[in-house]
């Protein structure tokens, strides 16, 4: 057996709740709302961690204005940096700006990696922001993060509803524990994705307008928790 597999539950085994933020493909906010979900609540004063699973697409860093350089702290593990008054770790400290090419069996070893190494102690919440898709990163995540919780977003695209139904299907199907659905980026009333939800007897858990404002924010997270996606973000999160 893996021998760093019987690790990761000894690093989450002090975190409280752990909370992956999923999307069934790529341009739905998905990082938007992980990272702004993170920095909300460690601004409320809880003890938060913030960590980037998406191997070939990292955000996290970019949202928060992180200037991923330097090697992590090494005690017994690796420690993540002190990021807007939370534990942020991502793959960028490791690959620095390098586009990274990685087949499957590459994937599920960062994967591990990461979660075997980081030393994360004492957690109100550690949030997950997920790679996009149904793919092996989301496949290692339900394996070696049984408790975790997933929050799914989309947008009122047809598109976009597709590919996350198909990705909820699989959550249902392996019993993991479906907060709920964020529609994102709504900019007129529609019942769509609603109905689409109430059919799966999945739930909804609300709406985030269109805010034009949002890419000005990007890189300041004071600016960031100010903003119209914010406040919306948080009514929403207040249900879970």
């Amino acid at each position: 057996m893996e021998p760093r597999i019987s690790v990761i539950s000894e690093r989450m085994k002090n975190v409280q709740r752990i909370i992956a933020v999923a999307s069934g493909k790529g341009g739905v906010g998905k990082s938007m709302a992980a990272s702004t979900f993170a920095a909300s609540l460690a601004d409320e004063g809880k003890k938060v961690g913030l960590l980037d699973l998406d191997i070939y697409g990292p955000s996290s860093h970019i949202i928060l204005g992180v200037k991923p350089i330097g090697f992590p702290d090494e005690d017994n593990g690796i420690n993540p940096f002190d990021v807007a008054n939370m534990k942020f770790m991502s793959i960028v400290y490791f690959t620095g700006d390098k586009p990274g090419a990685f087949r499957g069996a590459d994937i599920t070893n960062i994967i591990i990696e990461l979660l075997a190494i980081t030393q994360w102690r004492e957690l109100d919440y550690l949030i997950i922001d997920m790679p996009p898709g149904i793919g092996d990163e989301v496949l290692d995540v339900l394996s070696y993060i049984p408790n975790a919780e997933f929050l799914v977003i989309t947008t009122p695209s047809k598109v976009a509803m597709g590919a996350v139904e198909k990705l909820l299907k699989i959550l249902q199907e392996t019993d993991t524990t479906l907060l709920g659905v964020i529609e994102n980026m709504k900019m007129k009333e529609s019942k769509y994705v609603e109905n689409v939800l109430k059919t799966m007897k999945i739930s909804y858990l609300g709406s985030i307008r269109f805010d034009e404002s949002i890419e000005d924010a990007i890189g300041q997270t004071k600016e960031l928790l100010s903003t119209q996606f914010t406040k919306d973000l948080k009514n929403i999160i207040k249900k879970i």
